[in-house]
């Protein structure tokens, strides 16, 4: 039997008449093509079942964001006097009694939706806003791979069966009392997403979640035995299955999420107005809002330690940051924070600053701030990045008088490090870098993690043409990075200010996050096919900047090497080889927490934890690190908090020398020309 698309074409149910040749109960068209691969078999029974429920859920969330006109609504998209969106009349009752006109509520929805699409059309028509298509593609990527399982669906089925079994006979055993419902033994599955009480205390509510939970994890499961498959190409089927059964959460659609409904009816609608009006500005802004971005302005409060730029070039600024002691180190610091973001992560507010920590124990401080590429930068590759840290290393070194800096690259920015540090080396001039820190850097991308899902021929075609102006929109890697925790970084903001109409809150370090770059084009096509694809790197000689054959092996700086335990972007197995490659001492510390919070953790927070190796009695340096991460991870000693004052000590080891923070060492002071107050411009741009 055929049903009608929303769209209005036909297709049958998936093969989806009922046994007994009547209509399914629900008459939505699935995709045909989710269940034509080699998951088919999961997708029977009870799994299709509920996956019919999300879609048709998913275009009852449309039909609320976008009501479609019925019989009785007027041309201009008011429903008829006395008639709701959907055909029936009558008001419903808020949560504090008063009447609730549906018909306002559809009308106001409707006329949002109706003006965005005049003035986005093409947008509108392209589907972003269609969880109906987004089904439709997620069928048609899973139909490429074949994870071969036989007996996958007598295993669903079972499962399905013992699900409801165990959670109807829990609220049977109930009875009718609610306040038992305390009592009840706890669910077989359990997922923060589905904290709220309401996901349990519905046998319905309770049902859904748990199959949902259940369907994943088989899903899932099937991804892992899939047979057949290179590496590379399973671990990208894993990703991306795990992308498709987060996005198929029943909190994601208000039909399916108690706690919306709830909501909704409430605030008498309320909640999706102001969700809608939050939604279509996200749509024109092309990036999912994570905090209130008025709360915050740079320079002012975040952003605003004190200080100057002291020199320039049309691809960063450098900053020099005003001292806060009377006696600074002798030996400077130059920070490189990534230029796929701002540099300010290091400088949020000053409780959290490391660039404060680092003036508070009398280091002269230096900050490189990229500029966020443009057309005119199409062509700056990687090997201009290498030159831009030697030009601001010696900008320092000039400017203070001084023979070496102290250095610190953070992700990309560490990645590169290296490679200048080997250029430098190769040349017979690596003594200008006293000491080298790397902020969870990798560079051997053979384990660099779920980022690589990204990076195939085909997917580095499709990023060439998105560059059509010579650079890559920093929304577009905004986007990529969000995937990689896409329930706290995507979903979770879905759900909360798109479905039940919660505000923005302020948040430093989601207004930074927020807060992308451009990247140039041959940049990122260079690092994404040479680092990611080809993992060139860690060649001797394979890779040639600025005239110079590079071999990490050459680098005999000392190291300090920070890694992220739960790191999802740059995993602490990946960092840990950069101990494989360098020839000179080395320290490897490991951090709590994550690619950011694990590197931004003031000792004032008191939080998380770090491992380091023990130094020996009476000596100043950690023992020697061992073949492996297990190993380390065996010898080394668990300290709680934050690791900065133990890189502190590591940076004094090396030298202790401190002179007068005058002169020069006071940016702008008398007879001292500089360019502008720190932050700069390039930041804001």
């Amino acid at each position: 039997m055929a049903t009608k698309r929303k769209n209005g074409t036909s297709s049958d149910m998936a093969n989806g008449d009922s046994p007994d040749g009547k209509a399914p109960e629900t008459a939505y068209a699935l995709p045909s093509s989710l269940f034509a691969g080699p998951f088919a078999p999961l997708m029977e029974g009870p799994m299709r079942d509920m996956i019919a429920l999300q879609s048709q859920a998913a275009q009852q969330m449309m039909n609320a964001f976008f009501p479609p006109q019925t019989p009785g609504e007027a041309e201009d998209g008011e429903p008829a006097e006395g008639e709701t969106a959907s055909g029936e009349t009558g008001d419903g009752e808020t949560g504090d009694g008063t009447e609730t006109d549906w018909n306002e509520i559809v009308t106001r929805l409707t006329a949002m939706w109706q003006d965005f699409a005049r003035q986005n059309p093409a947008m509108a028509a392209s589907g972003l806003a269609d969880p109906s298509r987004w089904m439709e593609m997620a069928g048609q990527w899973m139909a490429q791979f074949t994870p071969g399982q036989n007996d996958a669906a007598n295993r669903a089925f079972a499962d399905m069966l013992a699900l409801w079994e165990t959670i109807m006979g829990q609220f049977m055993a109930a009875g009718a009392d609610p306040a038992s419902l305390a009592d009840l033994p706890g669910l077989p599955r359990s997922d923060r997403r589905f904290a709220d009480p309401q996901w349990r205390d519905n046998p319905v509510f309770a049902m859904l979640h748990q199959a949902y939970l259940m369907a994943a994890e088989q899903i899932m499961d099937a991804a892992a035995r899939a047979e057949g498959l290179p590496a590379d190409r399973k671990m990208q089927l894993s990703f991306f299955t795990r992308l498709l059964t987060e996005a198929m959460s029943p909190a994601h659609f208000p039909l399916t999420n108690p706690v919306v409904i709830a909501r909704t009816l409430e605030t008498g609608g309320e909640n999706l107005v102001k969700g809608m009006s939050h939604f279509l500005a996200d749509l024109q802004a092309g990036q999912l809002t994570h905090t209130d971005k008025t709360a915050f302005t740079i320079g002012e409060n975040i952003a605003a330690t004190p200080g100057k730029v002291v020199h320039e070039t049309p691809l960063f600024q450098l900053i020099q940051y005003t001292p806060t002691t009377d006696k600074v180190l002798s030996v400077p610091l130059v920070i490189f924070p990534p230029w796929i973001n701002r540099f300010y992560i290091l400088d949020l507010t000053p409780k959290k600053s490391f660039v404060k920590y680092c003036l508070d124990q009398g280091i002269s401080t230096f900050m490189v701030s990229w500029k966020s590429a443009d057309p005119s930068m199409a062509d700056i590759g990687w090997e201009d990045y290498a030159a831009a840290q030697v030009e601001a290393i010696d900008a320092v070194r000039e400017r203070l008088g001084v023979p070496a800096v102290h250095a610190i690259g953070y992700c990309v920015a560490g990645t590169t490090l290296a490679a200048t540090l080997a250029m430098l080396a190769r040349r017979g001039e690596d003594d200008r870098v006293a000491s080298a820190t790397y902020f969870t850097a990798q560079v051997d991308f053979s384990e660099a993690g779920e980022l690589k899902a990204f990076i195939d021929e085909q997917q580095l075609a499709t990023v060439d043409s998105l560059a059509t102006e010579g650079f890559v929109d920093g929304r577009y890697l905004s986007l990529a990075f969000n995937l990689l925790r896409s329930p706290d970084l995507l979903w979770a903001y879905v759900i909360n200010n798109y479905l039940l109409g919660e505000d923005y809150k302020p948040f430093d370090l989601l207004y930074w996050n927020g807060h992308g770059t451009n990247l140039p084009a041959r940049f990122h096509r260079e690092y994404l096919r040479q680092l990611y694809h080809e993992n060139l790197l860690v060649v001797p000689d394979a890779i040639t900047l600025n005239g110079t054959p590079i071999d990490l092996r050459k680098i005999k700086t000392p190291s300090f090497i920070q890694a992220g335990r739960e790191d999802h972007i740059a995993p602490a197995r990946s960092v840990w080889k950069l101990t494989e490659q360098f020839s000179g001492p080395m320290e490897f510390m490991l951090a709590g927490s994550g690619h950011i919070a694990g590197v931004v953790n003031p000792p004032e927070a008191r939080k998380y934890q770090f491992w380091a190796l023990p130094r020996p009695k009476g000596k100043t340096k950690a023992a020697a690190l061992p073949d492996s991460l297990e190993s380390f991870l065996d010898q080394a000693v668990e300290t709680p908090g934050s690791w900065w004052d133990h890189w502190l000590g590591w940076i004094r080891d090396i030298d202790a020398d401190e002179v007068k923070a005058s002169g020069k060492r006071k940016p702008g002071g008398r007879g001292d020309t500089v360019i502008e107050d720190a932050p700069g411009r390039y930041v804001k741009g």
